[in-house]
């Protein structure tokens, strides 16, 4: 029964949006019908999540938005393949056992409690994530973090963990992404719109963005970590394995296997090829990137994404024989197609839809012109308030479509709202990054769901709380720093 009101629910919600926003046109007050609509099946599970990242493809063509083949086109993205690559290299390294033994030295070093293994973790992610981009950071991690739960923690306590220590590793990616230019999609959306918009106007500087960026990541760092362990998913009573165990576990191991480390050569490429593949400008010193080999002035190695690195790392497992002889593999594609999540790839797919759908149908002008409405309040309240609707905007989408989507409008009406343009576009950026309680926020999100560990509510329970501690947070310091550090 309460199932079926909720499916009912669902389509109920969405017309009544339809309603209230009918006088802006058919068409944006459809698409943010739908919006409604897809949010409250996905947060209720009312319907598989899989299945309700379907729709775009049946409710597009049918409202209007979009043909059939420019709504499918999301769900065959270069990211989607990213992702793909991702998890396949990972489950190479949980095939090997490597994973297991990565674990267990980082556990016999952090030692202690359930909580210090939660911090380790979102240490590593954050400190990751600063250089290279927080997908990979989280790809990187995720085999490392479910390994520290299966491996090291009690049996009992599977389930308490799990969800901060998952949760950890998307929340430490996402922020410490945020500490610099290029940790995260959306920073370098805005450095790309500045110098395109404000040519005459001094660039946004490395040490400039960071002088910002890390107070703020080490803050909201440490206080999310006491969020997760202390308030809401407490883990203190948490028990680990007995050191002595651990340590027995260790030497049983013994030498790495040839599986394990191919597979960790494979993977620690193909992290190397995602970080070195784009220049790194630090002001005083330039780095270029592999994509900028040339030959004969022609950089051929420029249409090379890390989507096609990820692939190709993921390929060579399946081509590379194992150690356990006959046809065997260091990855079959038995093992694979049982563990790869699917379903989360259609969640992805479905997000870079709706972003698509916002902005041909016209719902980006019509939430456009509902920010300038708080251009006469005061700057911390105004502030308050876009960081908040760019938000809720990045937990509809991804991140990096919420910062494409708003950062030009904002740069386009600073002089409507009589502000300077940084002071409306550094906070908007950051808070494209603060999407925490949906799948569909970011790819950090998609990929810890994915695992199937964690609960649809219980990352919306969390993702409210991070969402409202990062939008008080940065728009408290950014009212103490921004006008020292970006004048």
């Amino acid at each position: 029964m309460r199932s079926t009101l909720l499916r009912i629910t669902g389509p109920v919600a969405g017309a009544l949006a339809y309603v209230l926003l009918r006088h802006h046109g058919d068409s944006p007050a459809l698409m943010a019908g739908l919006v409604v609509w897809m949010a409250v099946w996905w947060i209720s599970e009312a319907v598989p999540i899989a299945v309700t990242s379907l729709l775009p493809l049946v409710l597009f063509p049918l409202f209007g938005i979009t043909s059939l083949g420019d709504a499918a086109s999301n769900y065959g993205k270069e990211i989607i393949f990213l992702f793909l690559g991702g998890f396949l290299l990972a489950l190479g390294i949980e095939r090997s056992g490597l994973h297991r033994r990565i674990a267990l030295w980082i556990v016999l070093r952090l030692g202690g409690s359930g909580e210090r293994l939660v911090l380790g973790v979102m240490l590593a992610s954050a400190l990751l994530s600063m250089w290279i981009n927080s997908t990979a950071t989280v790809l990187v991690m995720l085999p490392i973090a479910l390994s520290l739960v299966d491996g090291v923690v009690e049996e009992e306590d599977h389930l308490r963990i799990s969800i901060p220590l998952l949760l950890g590793v998307s929340f430490g990616a996402t922020i410490g992404g945020m500490s610099t230019p290029v940790g995260t999609p959306p920073n370098l959306v805005l450095l790309q719109l500045w110098e395109e918009l404000f040519p005459g106007l001094p660039r946004i500087g490395f040490g400039q963005w960071m002088a910002f960026g890390v107070p703020l990541a080490v803050l909201y760092l440490l206080l999310s970590w006491w969020l997760l362990v202390r308030w809401l998913y407490p883990v203190a009573t948490v028990r680990l394995a007995e050191r002595s165990v651990m340590e027995r576990q260790w030497k049983e191991l013994g030498r790495p296997t040839r599986d394990e480390r191919w597979s960790g050569w494979i993977f620690a490429g193909t992290a190397l090829l995602w970080v070195t593949g784009d220049g790194l400008d630090l002001g005083a010193i330039a780095l270029p990137g592999w994509r900028d080999i040339s030959w004969d002035g022609v950089q051929f190695l420029a249409p090379v994404g890390d989507a096609a690195v990820a692939i190709a790392g993921a390929t060579l497992l399946f081509i590379l024989p194992s150690v356990r002889g006959g046809n065997e593999r260091l990855l079959g594609w038995d093992f694979a197609e049982k563990r790869v999540p699917w379903g989360v790839l259609l969640l992805i797919g479905a997000g870079l839809a709706l972003a698509m759908g916002i902005a041909r149908s016209g719902l980006d002008q019509v939430i456009g012109g509902a920010m300038t409405g708080l251009a006469g309040w005061p700057p911390a309240l105004m502030l308050f308030g876009l960081v908040l609707v760019v938000c809720l905007l990045s937990e509809l989408g991804s991140n990096t479509a919420t910062a494409s989507l708003v950062l030009p409008i904002l740069a386009r009406s600073a002089d409507a709202w009589q502000q300077d343009p940084l002071f409306l576009l550094v906070p908007a950026t950051f808070a494209a990054s603060l999407g925490f309680m949906l799948p569909i926020a970011s790819p950090m999100q998609a990929i810890v769901f994915g695992t199937g560990r964690i609960p649809m509510r219980a990352m919306v329970r969390a993702g409210i709380w991070m969402d409202l501690l990062g939008a008080v947070l940065l728009v408290a310091l950014y009212t103490l720093l921004g006008r020292v550090v970006y004048g």
